[in-house]
């Protein structure tokens, strides 16, 4: 539930307690779109990824370029790969499929994942302001309680951070239920790109 820019320039020393009872992730401010610091929790799907990405102790970023050593991929990377790669040099509009069309999918791009993972987790029966806050988006005046300054960036914040992690645990339990129902139908050499697909949702 964050943004390509926030997600794919993460690095390894912006997890927090990867094996403990808390795990999170820091996004810094020259990342994030509002300009200050994102707490993002991790789910156990998302650990669990994360770990399968780490390869080496050496790695610094943590989704690392296949093309480029000790660069994060780049950030249009993931919309190339969901979509068709048209070859211009071939006179017979040759072209490689994408992630969209081998796996049977109508075409989407990674900014439609947020609103993927918002909705499950809506239909889970989340409070809109608890997404919102998952997504980095302002929650609406309806809910956004003023308190004074100490509070909200102190007292305040423990309460946010159990009320983010509750729906992107929510929403990786129903990934994995997703997935797992696909798994049965899907032909063994496209496994590996649904998993994939399941863990930018993520």
């Amino acid at each position: 539930m964050l943004r390509s820019r926030e997600l794919l320039g993460a690095q390894r020393s912006e997890l927090f307690d990867l094996d403990g009872e808390h795990p999170r992730l820091d996004v810094p401010l020259k990342r994030v779109k509002k300009r200050c610091v994102i707490q993002q929790p991790l789910s156990d799907l998302a650990v669990e990824i994360i770990k399968q990405a780490l390869t080496s102790e050496d790695q610094q970023f943590l989704f690392e370029s296949p093309v480029y050593a000790g660069q994060p991929i780049h950030r249009k990377a993931m919309a190339a790969a969901l979509r068709d790669t048209k070859h211009k040099k071939h006179k017979t509009k040759a072209k490689t499929p994408g992630w969209c069309e081998l796996l049977g999918l109508k075409s989407f791009t990674p900014h439609d994942l947020g609103r993927t993972a918002a909705t499950l987790a809506g239909d889970l029966g989340f409070d809109d302001a608890w997404i919102a806050r998952c997504l980095d988006h302002a929650a609406s005046k309806k809910v956004d309680v003023v308190v004074p300054t100490v509070t909200g960036k102190v007292y305040n914040h423990s309460k946010r951070m159990k009320e983010k992690r509750a729906v992107l645990d929510g929403v990786a339990a129903e990934l994995r239920s997703i997935i797992g129902q696909l798994m049965k139908t899907i032909e063994p050499k496209l496994r590996l790109a649904a998993l994939t697909t399941s863990d930018f949702l993520s």
